[in-house]
């Protein structure tokens, strides 16, 4: 697309940017808040216990985990001698870019950032001083979007807001342009060195018809504060019930009265003195019962079975496990139909700046995501089954052993000739 000279908008991009998503933002600012920890609201009362178990943060973590098991993404070109070789040095290029900027961290890191805010992106730039291709996540706290009405996966404009020492910034793109503002004043213009927006903005899970996604946490929050407020007043019970409270009737004065072993009371002959029990009638056990049923709507709310966290008292194993597994499963797919299209357009920008930068023939190649089974599985019935596949012709080598979660599966067919060699 040919670079156009653009007039200035009105009001300054700066000012604009201040006035675009406020509801947005305060979605991020409550449910990060959330994730780490601040669940009650106000200042406690004099005497208030306030317990806080984040279990809201565990589900999170947890599905995270789950999600990127066996991620990897592959090259794939044509089935000719030539377009199977210039795939695999595109594949080893993309390994040595992912290596050199911890992309699995990385990805843990944003996956997490994602799972919170509801939103997640990319940044794929070359970096000119060090001449190499740098993958970073910003925040998307400070990412605006533009998307075509009629594609809203197609992003017309990025603008990212960031600061750097004392000054805010601001880079602004287009698929023809790029500007700099440092400010409230623009500093470059320039023509769009890569022809692409070096941007992935990326949706947690959809919401129907809405550009932004939505985060993990809302559903948990009434589970996990009603949680909180049921540890705190059992917690409150125990403590009550390990310091008894004396009750005098038919006393005036309390002088002396102390609840110790031994202790000596005098009191009046028609007085009546007791210590009040507050575990009396299976008082705890009411708390304890409200406690599991929180347990099991916090559980299902965030589609993640205990068993997901090692408790399986039925030593389920086989298909039974998996049933009892199968929400977070669903879960997790649901999040993988998203990220296949977004691991794989970050490859795509890696191999078009490799391609540009460092001449690496990339055309006819495509990226393509694998990923490894979300639930326990028997390794040996998976080699089992890939072995089969390939001896049928169905899949090949690569995809097989891409499938068993090796990252690079040239590199490990290359250390197996060797040994055998």
């Amino acid at each position: 697309m040919p670079y156009q000279q653009l007039p200035l908008p009105d009001p300054p991009l700066p000012a604009l940017l201040r006035q675009l998503d406020f509801d947005r933002m305060a979605r991020y600012r409550e449910c990060l808040d959330f994730y780490q920890g601040r669940h009650w609201p106000g200042r406690p009362r004099r005497g208030e216990r306030r317990l806080t178990f984040n279990y809201a943060r565990a589900v999170v973590d947890k599905v995270t985990g789950y999600l990127l098991a066996g991620a990897s993404v592959q090259v794939a070109g044509d089935e000719t001698p030539a377009g199977l070789e210039r795939a695999r040095r595109a594949e080893r290029a993309l390994r040595r870019v992912e290596a050199a900027n911890g992309v699995s961290q990385l990805d843990f890191e944003t996956e997490l950032d994602c799972a919170v805010l509801g939103d997640g992106a990319y940044r794929v730039a070359w970096d000119a001083a060090a001449g190499e291709v740098r993958i970073t996540a910003p925040d998307v706290q400070g990412i605006f979007a533009w998307r075509d009405p009629a594609d809203p996966n197609r992003l017309t404009a990025v603008a990212h807001r960031y600061r750097a020492g004392e000054e805010e910034l601001i880079e602004y793109w287009t698929p023809g342009g790029f500007e700099l503002w440092r400010g409230s004043t623009l500093e470059e213009r320039l023509p769009n060195p890569y022809g692409f927006i070096p941007y992935v903005v990326f949706p947690n899970v959809r919401e129907p018809k809405q550009a932004w996604g939505s985060s993990d946490i809302p559903p948990l929050m009434e589970a996990n504060r009603e949680l909180n407020r049921a540890f705190s007043q059992l917690s409150q019970v125990l403590e009550l019930s390990g310091n008894p409270i004396a009750v005098l009737e038919g006393v005036t004065g309390s002088e002396d009265i102390t609840v110790e072993p031994g202790a000596i009371w005098e009191v009046p002959e028609d007085a009546r003195a007791y210590l009040l029990d507050l575990l009396q009638g299976g008082g705890v056990a009411l708390h304890t019962a409200y406690i599991d049923l929180l347990y099991r709507v916090l559980h299902d709310l965030g589609e993640s079975p205990r068993t997901a966290f090692g408790h399986n008292p039925q030593g389920l194993s086989g298909v039974a496990l998996n049933t009892e597994l199968d929400p977070i499963a669903r879960k997790v797919e649901r999040k993988r139909r998203i990220r296949t299209a977004v691991y794989e357009r970050r490859a795509w920008m890696v191999l078009q700046l490799l391609a540009r930068f460092e001449g690496l023939e990339v055309e006819g190649l495509r990226p393509v995501m694998q990923w490894g089974p979300v639930l326990p599985a028997d390794r040996s019935r998976q080699v089992q089954d890939a072995r089969q596949l390939v001896e049928s012709g169905i899949i090949s080598r690569r995809t097989a052993a891409a499938s068993l979660g090796i990252d690079d599966p040239e590199a490990e067919a290359a250390r197996v000739r060797e040994e055998a060699g």
